[in-house]
Formats: C-alpha cells, structure tokens, sequence
C-alpha cells in the first residue's frame, strides 16, 4: 500500500505494548467522542474541544484540536508512521491501513487507526536530528525534516551513521526525551570509538568503577573469555564475553560462553546491541549467566560515570549532553 507521496507521522503513547501487539495506532481526549460527528473543519474541532473541556488552557485549544482534526481527516491510507516505543528504545516504522475509527471499548486511548509495522530498528540507528524530531512534546505531530531519513531506513537505502550528528536546531526536545538523547550519544560514541579490543578493554574499566577486579584475556585467545572478573579475593569468577557487533547476539553464541564455564562460575554478556527472541529465553531458564544490552550497558555507565577512568570520561564528555531538567506542567 505504498504511496510515494506519502506523508510521514510521528505518535506518542504511553502504552506501547497497545501499539505494538494490537498493530494500531490511537490518541486519546475521550470527552471528544467519536471524531465524525464533529463538523471536518478546524474551528467545529476548536468548538467541541473548549465545549468539553472548558478548563483547557487557550494555547492547548488550538494545539490538541489541531492533533484531533489531523489524525481524524488529514491522515490517509498509506501515509507512513513513526513511534519511538520506550519499552525496548526501538524506533518503529509503520503504514496506515485503516481509516479512523472511535473505539469505544479502550478507556483512554479511543481515537484510533489500524496500522502495519514494518520495520522496528535500534534508536542508535538514527542521527541525532531525526531522534529530536520524533521526540516532539506533542502527542501526534507531521514528520518533515528526517522524513527523507526515516524513509530511507524503510527502504533499505538508510546508512546510519555513527559520526557526530548535525542537529537541526529548529527541532526542540522535551525534558524526558534530553535524558533518552543523552543514552543516544553515549552508546553512538561507544559504536563509533570502541570496536572488538577497545570494547573489552572499556567493559573491564566500567566493571571496576562497580567495584569488581578484572583480568583482561589476551587478544585472540581461543578460550572466547574476554574478561574474568571477582568481587572480592574468593570465588566465585564471572566470566564476561563483550561483543561489539551490531547484530542481535545469537542463542548459539550464549551457549557458547557457558560451554567456556566450570562448577560455580557465572557468566556475563555484555553487547551494545540486542539479544534475539531465542537469545533472550536462554538467558531468562540459564540463571547463572546473566546478559546486557546496549540500553542496559548505558544506565550503568550513567549510573557508575564518576568511577570510570579519566580515559573514557573524555570520550564520553557527559557533562556536556546530560542536563536533567525539571519537565514542566
């Protein structure tokens, strides 16, 4: 149901398991009923929206009637839509089949369209400008800087690029999405400067900010151990393997590291990627080996920063990106 002179959307939700496994897309406001009864022109939207909710702020009318209007009639057919989903930190790309629909039976989110996800894709695969503007503070919003970008990703055509992005300043980002741009930057810096040895070496220094001791294994050893960790000067040992590769890791690289394990070791995975489904069940019935992910691999770097060697703080110069900000009402 390709249209080349599709429009691209981008959405929010907070509730992305709704999204993702009932393959809709939907916005709330549900004193506002069902969209079709409302005369199809911006000011009968303006109208109703002031009707039922009286105690709307005069700048929120004009905005959330605008959103209303545009997911009920502007909206077409093989327009394309883009939602970053927080649950797993993946950007998804899908196609609009449906027309609008009132769902009466959802509490919240009732306005409603079906949808077809096509492509689901780390947010680190995306330059900085396209994340800013997918992270607009609106609810629903037109996609038109990156669109081409996004499109790109879509098609095939998409190479992502790991160098320091140029942003589009007129692209705003909310207090939340700073934070979500902060874990973008850091785990692109690590992509971009860390490959297969480097990677290694950056795991061990970010083990010993939390307080382990580590042995680093010499480069292109068989064992397929990178680094042997403890806590303390007794067992048990954590035998921790890092890859760097962009691709899911496999259930058959797991099982690997364990067939590397004797009586009483623990075993750690460390990726800046994902696990496959497969993957992830192994890791969920195999306790004793415990696996990162990239998204996870960032929260400890965030959470252990002050620890880690002055070496990497410039690489990742945190105090430069990370500005928490009180989000505003």
């Amino acid at each position: 149901m390709e249209n080349e002179e599709s429009r691209f959307w981008g959405i929010h939700t907070l509730n992305d398991n709704l999204f993702l496994k009932d393959n809709i897309i939907a916005i709330g406001w549900p004193k506002m009923g069902n969209l079709v009864l409302v005369e199809a022109n911006r000011e009968a939207f303006k109208e109703k929206y002031v009707q039922v909710y009286p105690d709307a702020k005069k700048g929120n009318v004009a905005t959330s009637a605008g959103m209303l209007y545009r997911f009920c009639h502007e909206v077409q057919i093989g327009d394309y839509v883009v939602f970053p989903s927080k649950i797993n930190r993946e950007v998804n790309i899908g196609v609009i089949e449906g027309e609008y629909i009132y769902d009466s039976t959802q509490e919240e989110y009732v306005q409603t369209r079906k949808v077809k996800w096509l492509k689901h894709m780390p947010r680190m695969a995306f330059s900085q400008g396209a994340l800013y503007e997918i992270g607009s503070a609106m609810t629903f919003f037109s996609v038109k800087n990156y669109a081409e970008e996004f499109l790109g990703a879509l098609k095939n055509e998409f190479k992502k690029s790991l160098s320091a992005d140029a942003e589009d300043e007129s692209v705003g980002a909310t207090a939340d999405d700073i934070i979500e741009n902060t874990k973008d930057f850091i785990l692109k810096e690590l992509s971009r400067q860390l490959k297969g040895y480097d990677l290694e070496e950056f795991v061990a220094d970010l083990l010993g900010a939390m307080g382990y001791r580590t042995i680093v294994s010499p480069h292109g050893g068989d064992s397929g151990i990178d680094i042997t960790a403890y806590k303390d000067e007794l067992p048990p040992r954590i035998l921790v393997q890092v890859k760097s590769q962009d691709s899911d890791i496999k259930e058959a690289t797991i099982q690997s590291l364990k067939g590397a394990m004797r009586e009483g070791d623990y075993g750690l995975f460390v990726t800046l990627s994902n696990y496959t489904k497969n993957a992830q069940k192994y890791l969920e019935t195999t306790p004793i080996i415990r696996g990162i992910n990239g998204t996870e691999l960032v929260e400890l770097i965030l959470k252990y920063y002050d620890n880690l060697s002055d070496k990497y703080k410039k690489m990742i110069p945190l105090k430069m990106v990370y500005i928490p900000i009180a989000k505003s009402e």
